[in-house]
């Protein structure tokens, strides 16, 4: 489940750089973020590693949980109960670990540094990395839905609104966690931090599986981790089309304080 960062490959230019060279004025900041989002979109829809754990995984969980028993009483069907908890692992997939890795070798090469001092920016480098979670996390919503509904999906249709507005703010969540982790340890260890949670959390950390169905040690903890937040608030949202209020704070606060770690204590070399 390792990913190889292609925005530290040779040959490229960051947007701003071509400007500069010429002597021209830099493009405008919403372009060069835009340009910075695309070209961080497309190393990632290209790298065949991060498909896996995008797509690939997140979809054969889903089809593991429909012919097993382990959701059995949670909801009308499996697939019911399921997909949510899908949508959730496809945003810490992206947001989380693939992020994470992706900047934390970015750092290591010497493009983060590169980058503070091109008309792009740190603002415009970090929006840019959250434009393309966004993009990327919305083609993930389309795969897992199309797949969903082909396998019999129902969910509430009051839950769309609440669900996509989760889905983000999860996606802001586990994206602060991941520029935290990528910016204080080395590359090595974001690599092997990020793949470790990305299994701790998604067996065990509430996201895929309800914590009713979890070992009676981990069920106390797990509504307070991002990951427990966002399964069973897109869970109560797609299952009966309510916010969870509780999930909703307990993510905002996460944001808030993983952001602020980060901007705090990110390293840019």
């Amino acid at each position: 489940m390792t990913a190889v960062p292609g925005s530290a490959q040779p040959g490229y230019t960051q947007p701003g750089k071509a400007h500069a060279a010429l002597g021209s004025a830099p493009a405008p900041l919403l372009r060069r973020i835009v340009l910075q989002g695309k070209y961080e979109t497309v190393t990632m829809l290209r790298n065949g590693e991060q498909l896996i754990l995008a797509i690939v995984l997140p979809l054969l969980a889903m089809a593991g949980l429909t012919v097993t028993p382990l959701l059995d009483g949670l909801g009308s069907s499996r697939i019911n109960v399921a997909v949510p908890g899908i949508l959730a692992l496809c945003a810490m997939s992206t947001a989380f670990t693939g992020q994470g890795i992706s900047t934390g070798f970015d750092r290591r090469y010497g493009v983060l540094r590169f980058l503070s001092t091109t008309p792009l920016g740190r603002t415009g480098l970090i929006a840019g990395k959250v434009l393309a979670v966004l993009v990327v996390l919305s083609l993930q919503v389309l795969v897992v839905t199309a797949a969903a509904l082909l396998l019999g999906w129902q969910p509430d249709p009051l839950g769309w609104l609440p669900g996509l507005a989760l889905l983000v703010l999860g996606a802001a969540a586990f994206t602060a966690l991941g520029l935290l982790v990528a910016g204080t340890v080395r590359p090595e260890a974001t690599l092997a931090i990020t793949n470790l949670l990305w299994i701790l959390l998604g067996a065990l950390g509430g996201i895929v599986i309800p914590a009713e169905r979890l070992p009676a040690l981990v069920q106390a903890m797990v509504q307070f981790l991002p990951s427990g937040a966002l399964g069973q608030a897109l869970r109560d949202a797609f299952l009966e089309g309510s916010v969870n209020t509780g999930a909703v704070l307990v993510l905002l606060l996460w944001t808030a304080l993983a952001g602020g770690a980060a901007t705090r204590w990110f390293k840019w070399n």
